[in-house]
């Protein structure tokens, strides 16, 4: 990464002011090698410049859905001010950044992912009058192309404000004239929260915590139901991790020679070469590692004759995600636990996902799940009968940890912020999009099971859609039965 020069404009030079950027003090890196910017050069690069305007743009294919999703939200708060940021860039380590992803509630409503865009909704007699505020174009006048850290020479070319209004369908002015226009904005606000604390400060005497959780909550559920295009893209993101668990398999060799970082390196390619991102942080684990339910470090060794655990999703270029997890044989074949663990896990999701359908509870699936899970504990004398004490007193769950599966979009864990009554006690509807995912995790220093339990680790996850009539396996792309893995593992291996 290049340092030779990547001072910041004062924010008192303007286009407006040209003449007086040579009199203002550039701020320096401290250890730069430059010790400034002459006259004849700041004059220099103001011209010779080729005219960049994309003229020939078309909206964003989901454009037809983010004005439907604005109109919804429109009339949900007649009368308000509502203020959605995208959010900020944020440090990782002194001068540098971790890669920026926008808001969920922001990328749904606009499509737009650029930092420091905001999307404002002003309220009209009969609605709202609709703006995004973003960065423009930098100014090449007064020397921010370059000279600033975050100008374009520096970060890459971004879309003019008229670009932006042919790409989202959205009005679109300077984002940085927004502070002060809330600051004087009267009547009620909402904006949500934990994305852009400069946005906050300037509603900071407008706004209550209760008025915008409900703008929080109810983005949240609009999300629970899928569009055509969310459903699309969902299918995008798992077929995209499909051939990403096919990379895997066939570099497993190379994983045993190095670590479980190979397979997380391996996966990661997939991911951004056919999407934007993963997205959330891969679990390659292997062995014992399987147990820990977010085992993100994944530098352990990766060795024969154990299992691997790898649940992770491909980040579509629209930022939906696919979730999906398969436990495999690293030497190809599942020894006999190894394959009685996981037929037990198989049988118990095969039940889960026959239990999604519209008009059932969203909890069924977990219940059905659980239930064979239970049995199994209970026929292999690992826990006291009967079944139904086991579910009553949730006995089953010291293996079986965690819940049964979750909604899926925009965020692997989606419509996190829907009213309990909406999701969990809830009911399916077509449209929607969750993971079934039961897990079975003997740790190793688990005394209460046999020893060759121990250290077995076994999850199968599959992304499923809500239809009209049943369910749609989006992951079935990916074989399931020990039988099929094991010959879907032979076939790749070659």
């Amino acid at each position: 990464m290049s340092d030779e020069l990547n001072p910041a404009v004062p924010d008192s030079a303007t286009a407006e002011g040209p003449e007086n950027e040579s009199e203002e003090t550039v701020k320096q890196r401290k250890n730069g090698l430059y010790p400034g910017v002459s006259d004849e050069l700041a004059e220099n690069m103001k011209s010779g410049w080729a005219d960049t305007e994309l003229r020939d743009l078309t909206p964003v294919p989901q454009a037809a859905e983010t004005a439907r999703r604005r109109a919804a939200l429109s009339a949900r708060f007649p009368g308000e001010r509502l203020v959605v940021p995208a959010g900020n860039l944020k440090t990782r380590s002194n001068d540098t950044e971790y890669p920026f992803r926008a808001s969920v509630e922001y990328a749904y409503l606009t499509g737009d992912q650029t930092e420091d865009g905001v999307l404002v909704l002003e309220p009209t007699a009969d609605g709202h009058t609709e703006t995004i505020y973003l960065l423009p174009r930098s100014d090449r006048e007064n020397g921010e192309f370059w000279l600033s850290g975050h100008g374009e020479l520096w970060v890459g070319r971004r879309h003019s404000l008229a670009e932006s209004e042919t790409l989202y369908g959205i009005p679109a002015a300077d984002v940085r004239e927004l502070p002060d226009a809330l600051r004087e904005a009267t009547g009620p606000v909402r904006v949500v929260r934990g994305h852009d604390a400069g946005i906050e400060a300037a509603l900071t005497d407008k706004v209550t915590g209760e008025r915008d959780e409900e703008l929080r909550v109810f983005l949240s559920e609009m999300r629970l139901v899928k569009d055509a295009f969310e459903i699309g893209e969902l299918q995008k993101a798992v077929d995209s991790t499909v051939r990403g668990f096919e990379d895997v398999v066939k570099v497993l060799d190379k994983a045993e020679a190095t670590s479980e970082r190979y397979i997380e390196g391996t996966f990661f390619l997939r991911a951004r070469v056919e999407g934007n991102d993963i997205g959330y942080g891969s679990i390659c684990a292997a062995g014992p590692h399987a147990c820990t339910l977010h085992w993100v470090r994944n530098d352990g060794p990766v060795r024969s004759g154990e299992l691997l655990l790898l649940d992770a999703g491909v980040e579509t270029h629209t930022l939906y995600t696919a979730d999906v997890t398969r436990t495999l044989p690293i030497n190809g074949t599942y020894s006999e636990i190894q394959k009685r663990i996981y037929d037990a896990v198989y049988d118990a999701q095969e039940a889960g996902i026959a239990a999604v359908r519209p008009g059932a509870k969203y909890r069924d699936f977990h219940d059905a799940a659980q239930r064979v899970l239970a049995e199994r504990l209970v026929a292999w004398g690992l826990v006291e009968g009967p079944v139904e004490r086991v579910l009553e007193l949730g006995l089953q769950r010291r293996w079986t940890l965690h819940g049964t599966g979750h909604m899926l979009g925009l965020d692997v864990h989606d419509c996190a912020a829907a009213r309990t009554e909406t999701y969990v006690d809830g009911t399916l509807e077509p449209g929607m999009v969750l993971t079934v995912e039961p897990g079975l995790y003997f740790q190793a220093d688990d005394l209460t099971v046999p020893e060759e339990y121990r250290g077995i680790g076994v999850r199968i996850e599959d992304d499923i859609l809500v239809t009209e009539d049943g369910n749609r396996n989006l992951s079935a792309g990916l074989p399931r039965r020990s039988g099929e893995v094991e010959a879907w593992m032979a076939s790749l291996k070659g």
